[in-house]
């Protein structure tokens, strides 16, 4: 083995085939980025692409001072009391308005009750005469008995004036009892003693109507004769002196029966001039209690 064996060898670096090839580092190389196309969303309503969104601007609140929320709380206080003050001022302003509407009714019912008594009181004068009259004429005995002047004064007691109060507004006042300007008063006390005397006039109206059916009517049918009768009713027409049937005791019954007649006539006199005076201090009453002009 020569020396040259023995050293080693070196070798020689590999030649490219292709000269004009670069060898280039991997940081070098260029990483190709590949952009997918992105897909154009397409919306179905084409009206909501075009509008536009808002977005509310977002207010920063402060606290308030305590004043101020005092300030608020008092200002409503204020204005419900206001209201409820005006409320209750109406509602006087009302109640007012309908208290005088129904006593200024009350007072021409009034006035128009007491004329119809004064009429009353007038015509069942010229009845309690007419009982007297006829009492007078029936103590004669019958030999000298005045006939013509018994049927006709007979026929003047055949008679009645019913009084029909004028309740409309008395009944309208105690319907509204609950008002104080009716709750605070004495009208009731009035109104109680006006109807409790106007029920004794027409008890007394009705024993009057009783007494003509059982003790005029059958005198009238069983002594009158027909002409007789339908004179006797007549303004404008006299009776004559005859009579059916007509006996001594005849006259001495009807003469008892008229003096049950005479004092209930007396009664409703009575009874006339009390519900006048009823009627008449109730109205003083009203015009003065709710100032009204009389």
């Amino acid at each position: 083995m020569n020396e040259n064996d023995r050293k080693p060898q070196k070798r020689k670096p590999a030649v490219s085939l292709n000269p004009a090839a670069k060898v280039q580092s991997p940081k070098a190389a260029p990483k190709a980025v590949l952009k997918t196309p992105k897909k154009e969303k397409h919306s179905e309503n084409p009206a909501t692409e075009e509008m536009e969104v808002h977005h509310h601007p977002q207010l920063e609140h402060k606290a308030k001072p305590w004043k101020e929320y005092l300030l608020e709380g008092f200002m409503i206080f204020i204005a419900v009391m206001m209201g409820f003050i005006a409320e209750n001022i109406r509602e006087v302003i009302d109640n007012n308005e309908h208290v005088k509407q129904l006593t200024t009714q009350l007072v021409h019912d009034l006035k128009t009750d007491t004329a119809q008594l004064n009429k009353i009181y007038r015509e069942e004068t010229k009845i309690a005469k007419s009982n007297d009259s006829l009492l007078a004429l029936l103590h004669q005995p019958l030999q000298k008995a005045d006939t013509r002047g018994i049927q006709k004064q007979v026929a003047n007691s055949h008679n009645l004036w019913l009084f029909h109060l004028s309740a409309g507004a008395i009944n309208a006042i105690k319907n509204e009892l609950h008002l104080k300007q009716f709750s605070n008063s004495e009208i009731i006390s009035y109104f109680a003693k006006y109807e409790k005397d106007i029920e004794l006039l027409h008890t007394s109206q009705d024993v009057s109507l009783q007494y003509q059916r059982l003790y005029l009517d059958p005198f009238l049918t069983q002594h009158f004769t027909p002409a007789n009768m339908v004179a006797a009713f007549d303004q404008h027409a006299e009776p004559t002196a005859a009579m059916r049937n007509l006996t001594q005791n005849n006259l001495d019954q009807l003469a008892a029966d008229m003096v049950l007649i005479r004092i209930v006539t007396n009664e409703m006199l009575r009874d006339n001039r009390q519900i006048k005076d009823d009627a008449v201090a109730l109205q003083r009453y009203v015009i003065k209690q709710y100032r009204l002009k009389g």
